[in-house]
């Protein structure tokens, strides 16, 4: 993951700093920072180094450094939308960035940019030529982005963090997210800890005029489920699923760094191993499993069954809940708001674990929602 913020109004370089030391974690391989002084714009980065490791730094710009942007994810679809848009007459300077694609796109699409995007991302565009700031956030809200508009100041990042780091933000709980955090065990999108904070919502974006100071909405896509006057076959359906469970898997092994998988037996996370397996990646792959050293907590067994059956490389590494407990208060400390969910440990202890050997890692969270 990388992390983006930044702000609009009043604030200098030090707050800009500050801000991005807050998600320093986010990007440990590089930070970048762009400050037009004449518009009060400061845009800032921390980069986690993926793809095109060389000539990916951020914040980047076209040649004319008109359109700048401050960018986290991944565009799966960048080199088809790339080849679209070298026909349409944009010259790319970068190898293969998928950064790059959305200067260009910006210049070519506009507001309907995020249309065109298969991956997962939140991004910002700062457009000298309106003097405008474009945010967009990828249609499940995989990447975080959080937006806040108090006063003559407008802020934005990865993270609350970052918000809370420049000195002229105030911490004022919001009440009313606070009575949906006790509700639903987290505060729903667009709503956030604080008062006049928001997450941008997933499958939406936001522009903000820096002349006028004024804020326009949109929707580019929105989860709907609509019948089917023909429906398929079980056999069909079930065939189907696994035609974009491959393409999906196939999209995400895009990377120039090591990648991994989170194993834990389960149907979905074997479903993903399943699919790099056949998709003949199993022998430059390695997967992860936490295992407890209490039989009722401990899973691991069945991720080494799945493993086995399909000749995946994996690492389990053995945990007691004494030591677990005490990993609870730095968790805690790294979640910009509460979260009622008992999965955090575990998954905070098999990220760092992976962390050691690769740089992205696989999973099969969402699985259950979909």
């Amino acid at each position: 993951m990388c992390g983006l913020h930044g702000f609009i109004g009043p604030g200098d370089e030090n707050d800009l700093a500050r801000m991005g030391a807050a998600i320093a974690h986010r990007g440990p391989d590089g930070a970048g920072a762009k400050i037009f002084h004449d518009d009060a714009v400061f845009l800032g980065h921390q980069r986690l180094a993926i793809v095109d490791l060389a000539g990916g730094a951020q914040p980047m710009s076209d040649k004319e450094e008109t359109v700048w942007v401050t960018f986290n994810g991944e565009i799966y679809n960048h080199l088809e939308l790339r080849d679209i848009l070298s026909r349409r007459g944009h010259v790319f300077h970068t190898s293969h960035s998928d950064t790059e694609v959305l200067i260009h796109g910006w210049k070519e699409w506009g507001e309907d940019l995020p249309r065109h995007l298969n991956g997962m991302f939140a991004f910002a565009v700062w457009d000298l030529r309106t003097r405008s700031l474009f945010l967009a956030r990828d249609r499940f809200g995989e990447k975080p982005l959080y937006w806040a508009q108090q006063n003559d100041l407008f802020l934005f990042a990865s993270e609350l963090t970052s918000l809370c780091a420049h000195r002229s933000f105030r911490t004022t709980l919001d009440p009313l997210s606070i009575k949906k955090y006790f509700a639903y065990g987290f505060i729903p999108s667009p709503k956030a800890a604080y008062l006049n904070t928001h997450k941008l919502s997933p499958g939406s974006w936001l522009r903000f005029d820096a002349t006028t100071g004024a804020l326009r909405r949109g929707t580019y896509w929105r989860y709907q489920v609509q019948p089917d006057s023909n429906p398929p076959s079980l056999d069909e359906a079930a065939e189907h699923v696994r035609h974009l469970l491959f393409q999906s898997v196939r999209r995400r092994l895009m990377s120039d760094v090591p990648l991994g998988l989170f194993l834990s037996g389960g149907v979905d996370s074997s479903a993903v191993a399943a699919a790099i397996a056949a998709l003949g990646r199993t022998s430059d792959f390695d997967a992860f499993a936490i295992g407890f050293t209490e039989s009722s907590f401990d899973e691991s067994r069945h991720a080494r069954r799945v493993a086995d059956h399909l000749g995946t490389r994996l690492t389990i590494e053995m945990q007691d809940m004494g030591r677990a407990q005490t990993l609870i208060p730095g968790v805690l400390d790294a979640l910009d708001e509460p979260l009622a969910d008992a999965s955090l440990i575990p998954t905070s202890q098999l990220s760092q674990f992976a962390r050691r050997s690769v740089t992205v890692a696989l999973s099969g969270d969402g699985g259950d929602e979909l």
